[in-house]
Protein backbone atom coordinates (compact mmCIF):
# COMPACT_ATOMS: atom_id res chain seq x y z
CA UNK A 1 0.00 0.00 0.00
CA UNK A 2 1.33 3.15 -0.72
CA UNK A 3 0.24 6.68 -0.24
CA UNK A 4 1.18 9.57 -1.18
CA UNK A 5 0.23 13.44 1.04
CA UNK A 6 0.00 16.68 -0.08
CA UNK A 7 3.36 17.48 0.69
CA UNK A 8 4.98 15.08 -1.21
CA UNK A 9 5.70 12.54 1.59
CA UNK A 10 5.56 8.91 0.41
CA UNK A 11 4.36 6.07 3.31
CA UNK A 12 4.92 2.57 2.07
CA UNK A 13 3.96 -0.44 3.84
CA UNK A 14 5.49 -3.56 1.58
CA UNK A 15 3.89 -6.87 2.74
CA UNK A 16 7.22 -8.93 0.35
CA UNK A 17 9.12 -7.67 3.86
CA UNK A 18 7.40 -9.32 6.83
CA UNK A 19 8.04 -13.32 6.09
CA UNK A 20 9.64 -14.57 9.16
CA UNK A 21 13.42 -13.89 8.88
CA UNK A 22 13.00 -11.47 5.61
CA UNK A 23 12.57 -12.87 2.30
CA UNK A 24 13.19 -16.26 1.64
CA UNK A 25 14.91 -16.66 5.35
CA UNK A 26 13.79 -19.06 7.71
CA UNK A 27 13.45 -18.36 11.03
CA UNK A 28 11.28 -17.29 13.81
CA UNK A 29 9.35 -14.22 13.30
CA UNK A 30 10.27 -10.88 14.99
CA UNK A 31 7.41 -10.64 17.52
CA UNK A 32 8.59 -14.05 18.79
CA UNK A 33 12.23 -12.68 19.74
CA UNK A 34 11.04 -8.89 20.67
CA UNK A 35 11.07 -8.80 24.08
CA UNK A 36 8.38 -5.69 24.73
CA UNK A 37 4.69 -5.94 24.23
CA UNK A 38 2.71 -4.10 20.57
CA UNK A 39 -0.36 -2.53 22.15
CA UNK A 40 -1.44 0.80 22.28
CA UNK A 41 0.10 1.68 25.57
CA UNK A 42 3.38 0.81 24.32
CA UNK A 43 2.93 2.10 21.04
CA UNK A 44 2.07 6.08 23.19
CA UNK A 45 4.84 4.88 25.17
CA UNK A 46 7.00 4.63 21.94
CA UNK A 47 5.83 8.13 20.60
CA UNK A 48 6.77 10.00 24.00
CA UNK A 49 9.86 8.19 23.98
CA UNK A 50 10.76 9.96 20.77
CA UNK A 51 10.10 13.26 22.50
CA UNK A 52 12.32 12.12 25.33
CA UNK A 53 15.37 11.27 23.72
CA UNK A 54 15.37 13.73 21.23
CA UNK A 55 18.21 15.70 22.74
CA UNK A 56 20.08 12.40 22.17
CA UNK A 57 19.61 11.86 19.08
CA UNK A 58 20.29 15.22 18.20
CA UNK A 59 23.57 15.08 19.55
CA UNK A 60 24.09 12.17 17.88
CA UNK A 61 23.54 13.33 14.61
CA UNK A 62 25.79 16.67 14.97
CA UNK A 63 28.45 14.22 15.01
CA UNK A 64 27.50 12.55 11.97
CA UNK A 65 26.74 15.40 9.79
CA UNK A 66 24.25 14.36 7.26
CA UNK A 67 23.98 16.71 4.48
CA UNK A 68 20.88 17.37 1.74
CA UNK A 69 20.71 14.59 -0.56
CA UNK A 70 21.99 11.85 1.95
CA UNK A 71 19.66 9.18 2.20
CA UNK A 72 19.48 7.61 6.15
CA UNK A 73 16.83 4.45 7.34
CA UNK A 74 15.56 4.44 11.06
CA UNK A 75 16.04 0.25 11.70
CA UNK A 76 13.41 -0.38 13.96
CA UNK A 77 11.81 3.10 14.29
CA UNK A 78 8.35 2.21 15.85
CA UNK A 79 5.37 4.72 15.56
CA UNK A 80 8.03 7.69 14.97
CA UNK A 81 11.41 6.75 15.41
CA UNK A 82 13.77 10.15 14.69
CA UNK A 83 12.45 10.03 11.44
CA UNK A 84 11.66 13.98 11.76
CA UNK A 85 15.21 14.04 12.64
CA UNK A 86 16.73 12.37 9.70
CA UNK A 87 13.85 14.03 6.94
CA UNK A 88 14.91 17.55 8.76
CA UNK A 89 19.12 16.54 7.86
CA UNK A 90 18.92 15.12 4.46
CA UNK A 91 16.02 18.23 3.00
CA UNK A 92 16.07 18.80 0.48
CA UNK A 93 16.31 16.26 -2.09
CA UNK A 94 17.29 13.15 0.56
CA UNK A 95 15.85 9.74 1.50
CA UNK A 96 14.34 8.48 4.74
CA UNK A 97 13.41 4.83 5.24
CA UNK A 98 11.65 3.56 8.33
CA UNK A 99 11.54 0.28 9.28
CA UNK A 100 9.32 -1.79 11.61
CA UNK A 101 8.09 -5.16 11.91
CA UNK A 102 5.17 -4.81 14.00
CA UNK A 103 1.97 -3.78 11.69
CA UNK A 104 0.73 -1.15 14.35
CA UNK A 105 4.05 0.67 14.67
CA UNK A 106 4.22 0.97 10.78
CA UNK A 107 0.49 2.18 10.63
CA UNK A 108 0.69 4.71 13.29
CA UNK A 109 3.83 6.02 11.59
CA UNK A 110 2.55 5.99 8.24
CA UNK A 111 -0.84 8.30 9.54
CA UNK A 112 1.52 10.59 11.12
CA UNK A 113 3.62 10.97 8.24
CA UNK A 114 0.94 10.90 5.92
CA UNK A 115 -0.90 13.62 7.68
CA UNK A 116 2.35 16.44 8.11
CA UNK A 117 5.22 14.55 7.87
CA UNK A 118 8.39 15.70 5.46
CA UNK A 119 8.71 14.78 1.99
CA UNK A 120 11.25 12.02 0.99
CA UNK A 121 9.66 9.53 3.79
CA UNK A 122 9.09 6.21 3.38
CA UNK A 123 8.04 3.80 6.30
CA UNK A 124 8.12 -0.11 5.50
CA UNK A 125 7.61 -3.27 7.47
CA UNK A 126 9.98 -5.71 7.49
CA UNK A 127 12.72 -7.50 9.83
CA UNK A 128 15.61 -5.86 11.20
CA UNK A 129 17.70 -9.27 10.37
CA UNK A 130 16.90 -9.18 6.99
CA UNK A 131 15.47 -5.97 5.64
CA UNK A 132 15.50 -7.13 2.42
CA UNK A 133 16.71 -3.34 1.20
CA UNK A 134 19.87 -3.40 -1.15
CA UNK A 135 23.03 -3.25 0.08
CA UNK A 136 25.52 0.13 0.41
CA UNK A 137 22.20 2.04 -0.12
CA UNK A 138 22.38 4.74 2.80
CA UNK A 139 24.63 7.11 4.33
CA UNK A 140 23.37 5.97 7.76
CA UNK A 141 21.95 3.34 9.09
CA UNK A 142 20.55 4.17 13.20
CA UNK A 143 18.79 2.00 15.28
CA UNK A 144 17.85 3.40 18.95
CA UNK A 145 16.90 1.09 21.93
CA UNK A 146 16.35 -2.13 19.18
CA UNK A 147 19.24 -4.34 20.04
CA UNK A 148 18.57 -4.51 23.31
CA UNK A 149 15.18 -6.08 22.90
CA UNK A 150 16.59 -8.90 21.01
CA UNK A 151 18.68 -12.36 21.64
CA UNK A 152 21.26 -12.05 18.72
CA UNK A 153 21.50 -8.40 18.47
CA UNK A 154 25.21 -8.80 16.25
CA UNK A 155 22.66 -10.01 13.83
CA UNK A 156 20.65 -6.76 13.01
CA UNK A 157 24.50 -5.15 13.42
CA UNK A 158 25.90 -7.06 10.77
CA UNK A 159 22.73 -6.05 8.69
CA UNK A 160 22.98 -2.32 9.43
CA UNK A 161 26.81 -3.03 8.55
CA UNK A 162 25.26 -4.55 5.19
CA UNK A 163 23.14 -1.61 4.34
CA UNK A 164 25.51 1.00 4.68
CA UNK A 165 27.64 2.34 1.70
CA UNK A 166 31.22 2.58 2.39
CA UNK A 167 32.54 5.43 4.31
CA UNK A 168 28.66 5.66 5.40
CA UNK A 169 27.69 5.60 9.48
CA UNK A 170 25.98 3.10 11.54
CA UNK A 171 24.52 4.08 14.76
CA UNK A 172 22.79 2.74 18.26
CA UNK A 173 21.45 4.36 20.93
CA UNK A 174 21.13 1.54 23.31
CA UNK A 175 20.82 1.57 27.57
CA UNK A 176 22.54 -0.49 30.00
CA UNK A 177 20.69 -1.23 33.30
CA UNK A 178 23.64 -1.76 35.68
CA UNK A 179 23.58 2.11 37.64
CA UNK A 180 19.78 2.31 37.19
CA UNK A 181 18.74 3.87 40.61
CA UNK A 182 16.35 4.49 42.92
CA UNK A 183 16.49 6.63 45.88
CA UNK A 184 15.57 6.56 48.31
CA UNK A 185 15.25 2.53 48.24
CA UNK A 186 11.63 1.17 48.02
CA UNK A 187 11.05 -2.28 48.38
CA UNK A 188 8.36 -2.41 45.84
CA UNK A 189 10.82 -0.90 43.27
CA UNK A 190 13.14 -3.69 44.26
CA UNK A 191 10.56 -6.15 43.35
CA UNK A 192 9.16 -4.28 39.80
CA UNK A 193 13.01 -4.65 38.76
CA UNK A 194 13.11 -8.09 39.64
CA UNK A 195 9.58 -8.70 37.79
CA UNK A 196 11.06 -6.64 34.66
CA UNK A 197 13.69 -8.19 34.52
CA UNK A 198 12.48 -11.91 34.14
CA UNK A 199 10.07 -10.48 31.77
CA UNK A 200 12.44 -8.40 29.37
CA UNK A 201 14.57 -11.39 29.20
CA UNK A 202 13.13 -14.12 28.55
CA UNK A 203 13.91 -14.76 24.85
CA UNK A 204 17.82 -13.92 25.97
CA UNK A 205 17.57 -10.24 25.33
CA UNK A 206 20.40 -8.25 27.39
CA UNK A 207 20.04 -5.57 29.57
CA UNK A 208 23.82 -4.58 29.78
CA UNK A 209 24.21 -4.13 26.23
CA UNK A 210 24.90 -0.35 26.17
CA UNK A 211 28.56 -1.31 27.36
CA UNK A 212 29.06 -3.79 24.90
CA UNK A 213 28.54 -1.73 21.79
CA UNK A 214 31.55 -0.45 20.60
CA UNK A 215 33.71 -3.69 20.89
CA UNK A 216 30.52 -5.32 19.03
CA UNK A 217 31.03 -2.29 15.88
CA UNK A 218 34.74 -3.34 15.95
CA UNK A 219 34.02 -7.14 15.31
CA UNK A 220 31.56 -5.94 12.92
CA UNK A 221 34.37 -4.01 11.20
CA UNK A 222 33.42 -0.47 11.94
CA UNK A 223 36.09 2.43 12.10
CA UNK A 224 35.83 5.84 13.27
CA UNK A 225 34.02 4.37 16.56
CA UNK A 226 32.79 7.03 18.88
CA UNK A 227 31.35 6.46 22.28
CA UNK A 228 28.87 9.19 24.25
CA UNK A 229 27.32 7.75 27.62
CA UNK A 230 24.43 9.66 29.08
CA UNK A 231 22.84 9.70 32.16
CA UNK A 232 19.23 10.83 32.70
CA UNK A 233 17.89 11.52 36.33
CA UNK A 234 14.30 12.82 35.49
CA UNK A 235 12.35 14.87 38.39
CA UNK A 236 8.59 14.14 38.86
CA UNK A 237 6.72 15.09 35.66
CA UNK A 238 8.73 14.28 33.07
CA UNK A 239 6.90 11.04 31.41
CA UNK A 240 10.39 8.74 31.44
CA UNK A 241 10.69 8.90 35.16
CA UNK A 242 8.32 6.17 35.20
CA UNK A 243 9.69 4.06 31.90
CA UNK A 244 10.41 1.07 34.27
CA UNK A 245 6.69 0.84 35.50
CA UNK A 246 5.40 1.70 32.27
CA UNK A 247 7.48 -1.48 30.51
CA UNK A 248 6.06 -3.77 33.30
CA UNK A 249 2.68 -2.53 32.18
CA UNK A 250 3.39 -3.53 28.54
CA UNK A 251 4.81 -6.88 29.82
CA UNK A 252 1.87 -7.72 31.81
CA UNK A 253 1.04 -10.46 29.59
CA UNK A 254 4.38 -12.05 29.89
CA UNK A 255 4.61 -11.43 33.03
CA UNK A 256 1.86 -13.64 33.52
CA UNK A 257 2.80 -16.15 30.68
CA UNK A 258 5.61 -16.86 32.91
CA UNK A 259 3.89 -16.79 36.39
CA UNK A 260 6.29 -14.07 37.56
CA UNK A 261 3.99 -12.13 39.11
CA UNK A 262 0.21 -12.48 39.94
CA UNK A 263 -2.28 -9.08 39.30
CA UNK A 264 -2.83 -8.39 42.49
CA UNK A 265 1.25 -8.07 43.18
CA UNK A 266 2.01 -6.27 39.78
CA UNK A 267 -1.18 -4.19 41.21
CA UNK A 268 0.45 -3.24 44.39
CA UNK A 269 3.78 -2.47 43.79
CA UNK A 270 2.68 -0.23 40.86
CA UNK A 271 0.99 2.04 42.78
CA UNK A 272 3.30 2.42 45.54
CA UNK A 273 6.23 2.54 43.05
CA UNK A 274 4.24 5.61 41.34
CA UNK A 275 3.78 6.98 44.58
CA UNK A 276 7.55 7.08 45.20
CA UNK A 277 7.97 8.56 42.06
CA UNK A 278 5.74 11.01 42.63
CA UNK A 279 7.76 12.04 45.84
CA UNK A 280 10.04 15.17 44.99
CA UNK A 281 12.70 13.69 47.86
CA UNK A 282 12.87 10.84 45.11
CA UNK A 283 16.14 9.84 42.83
CA UNK A 284 15.45 8.16 39.53
CA UNK A 285 17.78 7.41 36.60
CA UNK A 286 16.29 4.46 34.81
CA UNK A 287 19.42 3.57 32.85
CA UNK A 288 22.64 4.85 31.34
CA UNK A 289 22.01 5.53 27.55
CA UNK A 290 25.16 4.46 25.33
CA UNK A 291 25.38 6.24 22.03
CA UNK A 292 27.55 4.92 18.85
CA UNK A 293 28.68 5.89 16.01
CA UNK A 294 30.86 4.20 13.54
CA UNK A 295 31.91 4.31 9.28
CA UNK A 296 31.90 1.47 6.80
CA UNK A 297 35.27 1.47 5.92
CA UNK A 298 36.24 2.59 2.16
CA UNK A 299 37.22 -0.42 -0.27
CA UNK A 300 40.73 -0.54 0.32
CA UNK A 301 40.55 1.48 3.34
CA UNK A 302 39.10 3.41 6.42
Amino acid sequence: MTAVTGNGATVRADEDLTLPGGPGRPGPDPAEVYALGADDAERARLIRQSDELRPEAEALLAGIGLRPGDAALDLGCGPRGILDLLAAAVSPGGRVVGLDADPGHVAAAAAGYARSGPAGVQVIRGDARHTGLAAGSFDLVHARTLLVTIPEPAEVLAEMVRLARPGGWVASQEPDVEHALCYPPLPAWDRLWEIFRAAFTRAGADLHIGRRLAGMYRQAGLVDIHLQVHAGAYPVGHSRRTVIPDLVRSLRPVVAELGVASDAELNGVDLAVRRHLASTDTLMMPHLLVAVRGRKPRSGGS
